[in-house]
């Protein structure tokens, strides 16, 4: 069998281009030489003619954020008749979309924080009662369709709710917010399409003391520990949840589901499609844990997404 053409598809035009070309980067010298004949291209120049000349086996999506995480590459991937690593339209649009994610998972019963969805014509007077009222403060406000804690930030007091909000618009017409919850923060990485592996919980310690995108992709500003300081009982759970959220979505290849976990009881925070692979990302590090290679791992994706083509 010859080698399989791919191409990883990376940068692009949203707020996490960075992330993504040191995603990118990361794959590219990780894949086998002796496996793959590899090219890249960057999303933000793609026409469809980067897809034909030579036309890949399947391509590598090392996109994070608007226009790569959320469907829409995966549609025109879909158009192209070309496999790709990752979930499909609808699971990459639903995780991308944090308050329709929430209405998913909660109507399947798992766990999630309490919340409040924000539309661009608000009362802040009003939202901020109703904040107070439903949800407490510290509470956390981010951006309903934005990664890597992008225009995240925690508004401590009713004070502090003006700015964060209106710093989250400046990304979103549609904002989330939630409670703050103090507990241990893992994430649950999962491998599969109908059969499902469940990788070691990683727990994620940033020695801001606030995961933030500094804390995710600056090395040394995080202590990744691998298997999270949690008990069993816990640990068995969380494995199950991420497993669950992946089904729930309808995932495939791959998915990274982050928890808090307070006492006995876990939240789930939110879910990633395209988790980052950069030096200091946590799908490399949970899979190192359960004995993979990062090129091994990139082998076991590129299976998942010819599966049935």
């Amino acid at each position: 069998m010859g080698k399989i053409n791919v191409a990883v598809l990376m940068g692009g035009k949203s707020a996490e281009r960075e992330v993504s070309l040191s995603t990118g980067r990361m794959i590219v010298q990780a894949l086998d030489p002796n496996k793959y004949d590899t090219c890249t291209i960057d999303a933000a120049h793609v026409g469809a003619q980067d897809f034909e000349n030579p036309r890949p086996d399947i391509v590598l999506i090392a996109l994070h954020g608007k226009y790569g995480e959320d469907g829409t590459v995966q549609g025109l991937l879909d158009l192209l008749e070309i496999p790709y690593v990752g979930s499909g339209v609808l699971a990459s649009a639903l995780a991308m979309d944090k308050i329709m994610t929430r209405k998913v998972l909660d109507y399947e019963g798992i766990p999630i924080p309490k919340g409040i969805a924000v539309q661009r014509a608000l009362d802040m007077d009003s939202l901020a009662k109703q904040v107070k009222r439903e949800i407490g403060y510290p509470a956390v406000v981010k951006p309903n369709r934005q990664g890597s804690t992008i225009g995240l930030s925690i508004a401590n007091s009713v004070s502090e709710l003006p700015a964060a909000v209106e710093l989250a618009f400046e990304h979103d017409t549609e904002v989330l917010i939630e409670e703050f919850i103090e507990g241990t923060e893992i994430t649950v990485a999962v491998l599969g399409n109908d059969e499902l592996e469940a990788l070691p919980a990683v727990e994620i310690v940033p020695a801001s003391g606030f995961y933030d995108y500094y804390s995710k992709y600056t090395p040394g500003a995080t202590e990744e520990i691998v298997p999270a300081r949690i008990p069993e009982k816990q640990y068995k759970r969380a494995q199950e949840l991420g497993i669950a959220c992946h089904k729930v979505l309808g995932c495939r290849g791959m998915s990274r589901t982050d928890m808090i976990v307070r006492g006995e009881e876990i939240i789930v925070l939110e879910l990633n499609t395209i988790p980052g692979m950069t030096p200091t990302s946590l799908l490399p590090t949970a899979a190192k844990a359960a004995g993979i290679e990062f090129p091994q791992l990139l082998d076991r994706l590129v299976a998942l997404a010819l599966e049935g083509k």
